[in-house]
């Protein structure tokens, strides 16, 4: 609104400033914004160096590591000699090599399809259960992820020790008598199948509580509304359930991708990737390349090969999710 003075009137006098307080509220002294320059960077710094020093350096590292020629006399000396992709080369014309992409896909798939389809399940199992039911599920299901990974894979080796193991006597129990001091570590399928039963145990804790909480999100007016149109229970969960959960249940599924394929300390300390090379994967291989060998090269250009893999594993199911959910829309 426009004020007219009459003429000849007096200006009038600007309005008072409070005493010690600024011309313009939210700016600082120097004009800018409350908070600006360089303190929230300042507060920020530990934490991003940190994370630089942790995982990027490692990584530089390592890739610097797998373009020279770096064996335990380099190491120690430290006189290494850059030899560009001899490594890779090296690494990507062993027939070895490639028999243990096959295992580590192959394992990766086992793993990831058991612990997704247990882990739905459990999870509508604890949305259908009441309050009890459902705080000691929870609960077991809680402390089975707390269990630590050494302490869980130490269980069971003892459960299926060849000579004292309660697996073994459990099965003569039931008669089967061929059981009796069963090496199930000696056998290579044998040993790769309770490689697979324990990472699904530890695993599907963990994507069990994710897809519940996603669950309990789903509106209870969409099942009713279904039920009254005479839906079944597989159409509920199609048409419904799983497009409501989807995006939850597509991280969960990379999350599980990228942690068994990456599977180290169960296999090295169960197994140390045998027997053979019956359980030896990809990150297995770098450090059993590394270590007993002292080719620390072509362990870290296996280390590498490993993490494009992986991240081309990835980045075609991103793609394929992205498209349909385009479809979709």
């Amino acid at each position: 609104m426009t004020v007219v003075r009459e003429a000849g009137a007096p200006p009038a006098a600007p309005l008072p400033r409070p005493a010690g307080g600024s011309a313009r509220p939210g700016r600082g002294a120097g004009g800018g914004p409350v908070g600006s320059g360089v303190w929230p960077y300042l507060l920020i710094a530990p934490a991003i160096l940190g994370m630089l020093y942790l995982l990027a350096y490692p990584l530089v590292r390592t890739v610097l590591i797998s373009l020279q020629d770096f064996q335990l006399r380099q190491l120690i000396q430290g006189d290494a000699r850059f030899v560009g992709l001899r490594n890779y080369e090296t690494l990507l014309t062993d027939a070895q090599f490639w028999q243990v992409v096959r295992r580590t896909f192959l394992f990766m798939a086992m793993n990831v399809s058991l612990i997704m389809l247990l882990a739905t399940l459990v999870a509508l199992v604890i949305e259908r259960l009441g309050r009890v039911g459902r705080i000691a599920v929870l609960s077991a299901l809680v402390l089975t992820w707390a269990m630590p990974v050494i302490a869980a894979t130490t269980v069971f080796q003892w459960l299926f020790h060849s000579e004292f193991g309660i697996v073994n006597w459990a099965l003569q129990q039931l008669g089967f008598a061929s059981f009796d001091r069963y090496p199930w570590f000696a056998h290579g399928t044998a040993a790769f199948t309770i490689l697979v039963v324990l990472i699904v145990w530890q695993s599907v804790p963990f994507a069990a509580i994710t897809l519940y909480s996603a669950l309990v999100t789903v509106p209870t007016e969409l099942y009713e509304s279904a039920r009254i149109d005479g839906a079944s229970a597989r159409r509920i969960f199609r048409a419904i359930t799983f497009p409501m959960i989807r995006p939850i249940f597509m991280l969960v599924f990379s999350l599980e991708v990228i942690w068994t394929f990456k599977a180290f300390v169960q296999i090295w300390v169960m197994t140390n990737g045998g027997p053979g090379d019956a359980t030896t994967i990809l990150p297995v291989y770098a450090v059993q390349t590394a270590l007993s060998s002292q080719r620390y090269d072509l362990g870290s250009a296996a280390s590498m090969v490993t993490v494009l893999m992986l991240a081309g594993v990835l980045v075609f199911y991103f793609r394929q999710m992205f498209r349909q959910e385009g479809e979709a829309l």
